[in-house]
């Protein structure tokens, strides 16, 4: 009876070793396609980032190419207006002193008309 009983409990205890190898065996498994789901996840976030940072960054140098070309723009419509008053200034100026110039030619005629007499 002793034997039967011996080999009872070693049955006993080799199913209970073999249930607790498989529960190992879950545990184990269900830990490895957790950890491959978060690496999945991690993966898929990181390139979406990378994509958003990509498309922010593309966007700011169109913002910032856009800003030059308008500054760009405005300097040399104002360029252009400057050097249009300057223009309209020098041209007075000449326009002034030829009159200038002819009011004293005609002074100087006058003056020779007057002593010739």
């Amino acid at each position: 009876m002793k034997t039967k009983l011996s080999i009872l409990l070693c049955a006993i205890v080799a199913s209970g070793s073999m249930l607790l190898a498989q529960d190992v065996e879950h545990d184990v498994d269900k830990g490895a396609k957790d950890t491959a789901h978060a690496t999945d996840t991690a993966a898929k976030d990181t390139v979406h980032a990378t994509d958003k940072a990509a498309k922010d960054t593309g966007h700011v140098s169109k913002v910032a190419a856009k800003d030059s070309a308008h500054a760009t723009e405005t300097g040399a419509k104002k360029a252009g207006v400057g050097a249009k008053d300057v223009a309209k200034g020098a041209a007075h100026g000449v326009e002034k002193g030829s009159k200038d110039v002819g009011h004293d030619v005609k002074k100087a005629a006058e003056k020779t008309a007057d002593v010739v007499k």
